[in-house]
């Protein structure tokens, strides 16, 4: 299989996606049967200035929605930002892989040409497809996977690097046994 535009971009988000979700349950699972109030880990930041837990979440899917749209060159769906609880951060997870799921990956392939324009943070950004997506697209996506993950681990849910990697597609060896 050759590597393209299509197989650099869609994988990675499903696969990140996924895991995301997997910790949402992990969070969740961890609250109840610690008797800890939900909004104490959904709402948790690493700073003050930073956005929390369910915010990570939410940027998670733009970025990943977003560049699927660019790439492809289609209208990136709008969602508000109006989740409350695990359950409203998964159907969002959910609601993101399925527009995923729904864009024909020819769409994405030539897309390394493609000029890509957005405003973020009161910049103009612009670059080539592949500018965009190897450059902003993807670090940006799993920066927001990665706080997710750092928030949840710092308040106590017990998870380590594989649970963040999950099986990682292509890659043997995931089915050993870490510990011994």
């Amino acid at each position: 299989m050759s590597f393209t535009m299509a197989s650099a971009s869609l994988p990675v988000f499903v696969h990140y996606l996924s895991i995301l979700s997997g910790l949402l349950d992990k969070a969740e699972i961890h609250a109840t049967a610690r008797k800890i109030d939900p909004e104490a880990l959904l709402g948790a930041r690493l700073y003050p200035d930073m956005h929390s837990f369910r915010g990570q979440v939410q940027f998670s899917c733009d970025f990943a929605k977003g560049a699927v749209a660019r790439l492809a060159g289609i209208e990136n769906p709008s969602y508000p930002d109006n989740e409350i609880g695990f359950e409203d951060l998964r159907a969002r997870i959910t609601k993101t892989l399925d527009f995923i799921a729904s864009v024909d990956g020819k769409l994405i392939e030539g897309g390394e040409g493609r000029a890509i324009a957005l405003k973020f943070g009161g910049l103009s950004l612009s670059a080539s497809g592949r500018d965009y997506l190897v450059g902003f697209a993807v670090p940006s996506f799993i920066f927001h996977v990665s706080i997710a993950y750092a928030l949840l681990r710092h308040n106590g849910i017990e998870i380590r690097k594989l649970d963040f990697l999950g099986k990682v597609p292509g890659m043997a060896g995931f089915d050993a046994d870490p510990e011994g």
